[in-house]
């Protein structure tokens, strides 16, 4: 019998800031972001005071372009967006590309940053540098918010009806033919042991 295949959605969510100088093409930008396979979980227009933007940046504090950055960046609204997908974090920073690109489009012309950007300062848009940052500059953004992972519909429809559903039914037949005691701890314990997001040993054959 072909051994049972095995999955887990992994779905990160990042920080995206469209800056001062690109609020009013955000529609355009949106449209590639969503092109991308992202979702838009959560999205705002705010104006950060030099305050506000002093703590968001804190990591660059001493450096000689921070005054600059939290000036501009409480220039006028931003769009803040929490963004959702497999692998979000870097998949969202190879899209913007890296900063140099706005001095050298023709290196990553593709980059949203080579397309929108005029200085290293006004590049036109934020990504976070890790899972870490993500969750940190997500909370500052959307403070009222949970970060659980974020799962679309469609991906939760399929994992529940290949993986879940099947789980569970074979649970409940094992229950019905074990007839225990205490059916809710046997079915909980059932349940943790034959987990689908872990590996476990099928027929004598070992998951990998």
């Amino acid at each position: 019998m072909e051994e049972s295949k095995f999955y887990r959605i992994h779905v990160e969510k990042t920080l995206a800031i469209l800056k001062p100088d690109v609020v009013h093409i955000c529609d355009e930008i949106e449209d590639v972001i969503l092109k991308s396979g992202f979702s838009i979980v959560q999205k705002r227009k705010v104006q950060l005071t030099p305050e506000q933007c002093s703590d968001f940046y804190a990591d660059h504090y001493g450096k000689l372009f921070f005054s600059a950055l939290t000036s501009y960046m409480s220039s006028g609204p931003i769009i803040v967006m929490s963004l959702a997908r497999e692998d979000a974090v870097a998949h969202w920073k190879s899209i913007i590309g890296p900063a140099s690109s706005v001095n050298n489009p023709a290196s990553d012309p593709d980059c949203l940053r080579a397309k929108y950007g005029t200085t290293d300062l006004k590049n036109g848009l934020h990504g976070s540098e890790s899972q870490v940052a993500a969750e940190r500059e997500l909370k500052f953004m959307f403070p009222n918010t949970t970060l659980e992972s974020f799962v679309t519909n469609g991906d939760a429809e399929e994992y529940l009806s290949k993986f879940v559903n099947p789980t569970l039914i074979e649970g409940l037949t094992e229950l019905c033919k074990h007839k225990p005691i205490n059916d809710c701890v046997w079915l909980a314990d059932w349940l943790l042991e034959h987990n689908p997001n872990h590996p476990r040993a099928i027929r004598g054959n070992v998951q990998k």
